[in-house]
């Protein structure tokens, strides 16, 4: 069988990115083979393309997608052909019209989930699931902040943090975007471009700083995030946009109030499959209850992968971007 894909043959610009045909064996046991109806692209998509997440080459690329099973192999049973599917983890090489991939990372996705609001939010959603749950357990009426509020996550996290009534401060980046992280469940909403981030944070909570900050940025906004943190407070970098966090001098920790850190990743909050199921089930009741809306606000053409690389490097994308297949 033959599809389309995207490969990778070295680690580089967006330009690595190739449309190719390739051909497809019958999934063996405990494989399935998807027929995919949309792709999510993610940030971490471009810390695999160019080297930063070393993948072993030549290889597919992409973690996120939707659509329907057509065949399983030997000892499948959590899915049959024809389930509608859904998935954030797992093996690479979403990026594709169709693939086979390990079944136990497959979630059979609720009739009332459209495909590309689910390849639009698994990854994204399940990662907001473990941070405001898990890293560090969001009570009601707490403040927090979120950098880079704009983005795929940061849209997502807004809304889930207002259902679960806490006070969430965001950041963003020009006039636009603030406007479109206040209306997804931000109460506050600082532009970095203009503002001082830890200044405003300190005068919104009065001083005290806030308990947590949840930083996909990096480089950047590592000072800054830590001083906005209260006493005590965690610092949890989950993405390295701007660059990775290099050569920290565990000191700081100390100086800015005996803070915590923590770098954490969803493959390790999402390791059992009892963990996989877990944080999908909380994500699919927060996106069918309403609570949370999947805003798709790009849309490309597989085969113009490299144009959205360049596009969400390039900071012109908000939300989430999906590639139709």
């Amino acid at each position: 069988m033959s599809v389309h894909a995207i490969r990778i043959a070295s680690a580089g610009g967006p330009d690595v990115l190739q449309w190719q045909e390739v051909d497809l064996a019958a999934p063996g046991p405990g494989e399935a083979l998807v027929r995919n109806h949309a792709v999510g692209l993610n940030y971490i998509d471009v810390y695999h393309r160019s080297g930063l997440y070393p993948l072993p080459m030549p290889s597919g690329i992409g973690l996120e997608g939707a659509g329907v099973v057509e065949a399983v192999g030997e000892g499948v049973t959590n899915v049959a052909p024809g389930d509608r599917v859904s998935y954030g983890t797992g093996a690479i090489g979403a990026y594709a019209e169709a693939r086979v991939m390990p079944a136990g990372s497959l979630l059979k996705l609720p009739d009332s989930i459209p495909f590309e609001s689910a390849a639009a939010m698994m990854l994204k959603g399940m990662t907001v699931e473990y941070l405001v749950h898990r890293t560090f357990q969001v009570k009601p009426g707490q403040t927090v902040l979120f950098q880079a509020a704009a983005g795929g996550v940061g849209l997502i996290a807004g809304q889930w943090l207002k259902a679960m009534g806490v006070n969430a401060i965001g950041t963003a980046g020009g006039p636009e975007k603030c406007a479109l992280a206040l209306a997804n469940g931000y109460s506050h909403v600082i532009d970095y471009n203009t503002e001082n981030v830890a200044k405003r944070v300190r005068e919104i909570t009065d001083g005290k700083g806030v308990p947590v900050v949840y930083d996909s940025v990096g480089k950047s906004t590592w000072e800054g995030s830590l001083d906005c943190l209260a006493p005590r407070g965690l610092m949890v970098n989950f993405g390295n946009a701007s660059g990775p966090v290099e050569g920290v001098n565990l000191g700081i920790l100390g100086a800015k109030g005996s803070v915590y850190v923590t770098r954490p990743s969803l493959v390790a909050y999402t390791g059992t499959r009892g963990e996989l199921e877990l944080s999908a089930g909380r994500l699919f009741d927060m996106v069918s209850s309403g609570k949370v809306k999947i805003k798709v606000n790009q849309t490309y053409p597989m085969a113009e992968a490299a144009q959205a690389h360049r596009d969400l490097e390039g900071r012109k994308t908000t939300g989430s971007t999906v590639f139709t297949v």
